[in-house]
């Protein structure tokens, strides 16, 4: 017996897919986006609807499961860290005081396997995304510079396309630690 999931996916038609493409909400048959902005947008919704994936039918233990020790990382650590850094991103560009931080315990040390903790992980979430793309809908020129640090929007788009690009990698071995399941 090992404790090493054995690797499996959903999809029928490529199997080592997460998903067939007829059934992959981030895929579209129509043409791809107009502009740098509206791409921007269209690469980013993408990357959360990967991580809601990635966490897609696991219980509260399994989205707390631990990666590798020493690592503190796990499924649901990532969602409370990216509702941290969605809230973190609107100081870069807001003036005043930074907000005060969602989690006392940390993103990841507090990511425990009860389902309060998951239903309030992705509330969170949810609602700091849609609160800096609102704030963000207000910059609709890219090279607009604003904040303290005299940021420009066209950078902190691109940062948080790469911050869930990161952290889609390691939702993808997350998940596959914790039943085996691997794809795109």
């Amino acid at each position: 017996m090992s404790d090493v999931p054995e690797r499996w996916t959903k999809a029928n038609v490529y199997p080592d897919m997460w998903a067939d493409p007829d059934d992959d909400p981030r895929d579209n048959d129509g043409p791809s986006p107009e502009g740098e902005l509206a791409t921007l947008q269209d690469y980013l919704r993408n990357y959360r609807l990967t991580l809601r994936m990635k966490c897609e039918g696991l219980t509260p233990g399994q989205l707390a499961l631990r990666s590798v020790p020493p690592s503190t990382m796990s499924l649901l650590g990532l969602i409370r860290h990216l509702a941290e850094v969605e809230r973190d991103w609107r100081d870069w560009v807001t003036p005043g005081e930074p907000t005060p931080r969602l989690y006392e315990a940390g993103d990841f040390d507090g990511a425990a396997g009860d389902q309060a903790l998951v239903d309030s992980a992705f509330a969170d979430l949810a609602r700091e995304q849609a609160a800096t793309d609102a704030l963000l809908a207000e910059w609709p020129d890219l090279g607009a510079r604003a904040g303290k640090d005299d940021i420009a929007i066209r950078e902190l788009w691109v940062h948080r396309i790469e911050e869930y690009a990161r952290h889609c990698g390691h939702a993808d071995l997350l998940r596959e630690c914790v039943d085996g399941r691997t794809g795109q």
